[in-house]
């Protein structure tokens, strides 16, 4: 059965400026490179998990760092 933390990520959905969004990333994070960010729309999970992997972190928890960083943006 699926928390509603684990089913929000599964459908997570990328909104706003995603290039905006990316810069914000990188300087909050610098290990982070253009590939880890690159961003196709339909494809959010391809992205969560070059972050995942490059930060080391949870899929959650970039989840939340990207939506943190959405409401900031907005």
């Amino acid at each position: 059965m699926a928390t509603p933390q684990t089913k929000d990520a599964e459908t997570f959905k990328i909104t706003g400026n995603w290039d905006s969004m990316a810069r914000l990333l990188k300087d909050k994070f610098a290990q982070l490179t253009d590939a880890d960010l690159k961003f196709e729309p339909g494809k959010e999970s391809e992205l969560i998990k070059r972050v995942e992997l490059r930060l080391n972190k949870k899929r959650e928890e970039v989840i939340n760092i990207i939506k943190k960083g959405q409401t900031e943006k907005a």
